[in-house]
């Protein structure tokens, strides 16, 4: 397996998931690049979903895993910026589809919401599917996924 860079990050209801999810990042073989937060102080998720745009936008990792309370604040601040496709998953079928078809380039996890078995394989699917956008067949997807950032 190719060595990723996989930026994450969370806010503090996330966090302790957050060291979780690093970890199984570590066993994959992957480099985890830890945005913080760094404990369970009260902080605001769109600023971790801020930092991991920026580190991806800079190329400072190639994938990212957010996480917070339900997966959903941190979605919504994620997918404000244009080279970023998160996709908030809760089983591995949600993960593949993310990747496989719209290119998703960001995970988001709901702590609250989902187990840490079940996050693990997601995050497992999620890093190891192609986007099929490069196959004859796939290529309605390249089209579908150039119109999420049409502008008005």
């Amino acid at each position: 397996m190719t060595l990723i860079s996989v930026a994450i990050a969370s806010d503090h209801a996330g966090y302790s998931f957050k060291e979780v999810i690093k970890q199984e990042l570590v066993s994959m073989g992957h480099k985890p690049l830890d945005l913080g937060t760094d404990s369970e102080e009260s902080v605001d998720y769109p600023d971790f979903a801020e930092k991991l745009a920026i580190a991806l936008q800079n190329k400072q990792a190639e994938y990212g895993v957010l996480i917070c309370g339900s997966g959903i604040g941190i979605s919504i601040a994620a997918n404000r910026y244009n080279h970023i496709r998160a996709a908030l998953c809760s089983e591995p079928v949600s993960a593949y589809y993310a990747r496989a078809h719209n290119d998703a380039n960001v995970i988001v996890f709901g702590a609250k919401f989902i187990g840490q078995e079940v996050a693990r394989s997601c995050l497992r699917v999620f890093l190891t599917t192609p986007f099929e956008g490069a196959t004859v067949e796939g290529r309605r997807h390249v089209r579908r996924v150039q119109k999420l950032f049409k502008q008005t």
